[in-house]
């Protein structure tokens, strides 16, 4: 399978893009235009990077931190108001308040995810404990419960204006993905034919961890809620690990296993992704070109486009 190893997230009216250590932001100013700005984040050479399910965890946390440092980068550059010159000192002021409340948001971000998530289904599993008796199907409840909140909370944050308008993004940003990686031109109406759905997802790597959960949390039981509790937040990181490597699995591979477990998180997905307009189209097309030589991506892999397209011919 051809693969880009390209991804990105939807900001605040744009979409950031990464490939390797490079990212860039691509934001629909108020007057029309689209602003760039290309980064860098390095992860380094560590050693635990090679190593499955712990690369993944780390890569977790990675994302965390990056996708709120690009949010709060997309809302900065939509501010109207002119900046004067900041002096040194003040550009450094400015950075640790910055730094400061980024730190504050993520942190307030992971405890009212822990809350929602997972200790809210943890004591419905308690309230439900008292009427049925098998542990094993408490605990598959509270799975399906813990789905039924993620699910309904992507409804309600859907049903405003500006998460309306992110989920847009977000399909522009899957949407050029795919046109690349289909071999063909990166153009405003190849990309609106592209799919908007796409197996390497944020959206489907967090049912991943929803789904995977459930069954680690089978067979890992202790009878003091206070250990069950720490259990369960401990092994987030190996959680998001395992649910790491098969996204990053999906990502690679043709198996009709893999295809029909990826099945559900490419559904979830159409909650999670619009269809965007042209104008989010151009702005995804923009933090694509900023980052990845998609033309000689394409080159290199001619042959593959070339093979896969005659075997569309063949079975039409």
């Amino acid at each position: 399978m051809v693969y880009s190893g390209i991804g990105g997230q939807a900001v605040m009216e744009g979409v950031m893009m990464r490939n390797s250590d490079q990212y860039a932001i691509a934001v629909r100013l108020a007057d029309g235009g689209i602003h760039v700005e290309k980064k860098t984040w390095k992860q380094g050479d560590k050693w635990y990077n090679k190593l499955p399910v712990i690369r993944g965890a780390a890569a977790f946390f990675s994302s965390l931190v990056m996708g709120m440092s690009t949010l709060m980068d997309s809302a900065a550059l939509l501010e109207e108001e002119p900046q004067r010159e900041l002096s040194r000192e003040e550009e450094q002021k400015k950075k640790k308040k910055e730094q400061a409340e980024m730190t504050a948001t993520l942190l307030f971000a992971v405890v009212l995810a822990v809350v929602i998530f997972l200790l809210l289904p943890y004591y419905f599993s308690l309230f439900l404990g008292r009427f049925v008796h098998a542990k094993g199907l408490v605990i598959l409840a509270e799975g399906v419960f813990r789905l039924a909140v993620f699910i309904g909370y992507v409804l309600a944050i859907s049903l405003m204006e500006d998460m309306r308008r992110v989920f847009m993004y977000h399909g522009a940003e899957h949407k050029c993905i795919n046109c690349i990686e289909h071999g063909m031109e990166l153009t405003v109406e190849n990309v609106r034919r592209s799919s908007r759905r796409h197996q390497r997802c944020g959206t489907s790597f967090l049912l991943f961890v929803l789904l995977i959960s459930v069954v680690v949390f089978m067979f890992i039981r202790f009878d003091s809620r206070l250990l069950q509790l720490l259990c369960r937040l401990l092994l987030i990181p190996v959680i998001a690990g395992i649910s790491y490597e098969f996204i990053r699995l999906a990502g690679r591979s043709e198996n009709a296993v893999v295809k029909i477990l990826s099945k559900p998180g490419l559904w979830l997905q159409g909650l999670t992704t619009r269809e965007p307009d042209d104008a989010m189209i151009e702005v995804g097309m923009a933090s694509v070109e900023a980052v990845f030589d998609w033309r000689a991506f394409q080159e290199e892999h001619r042959q593959e486009f070339r093979g896969a397209a005659d075997m569309a011919e063949g079975s039409a």
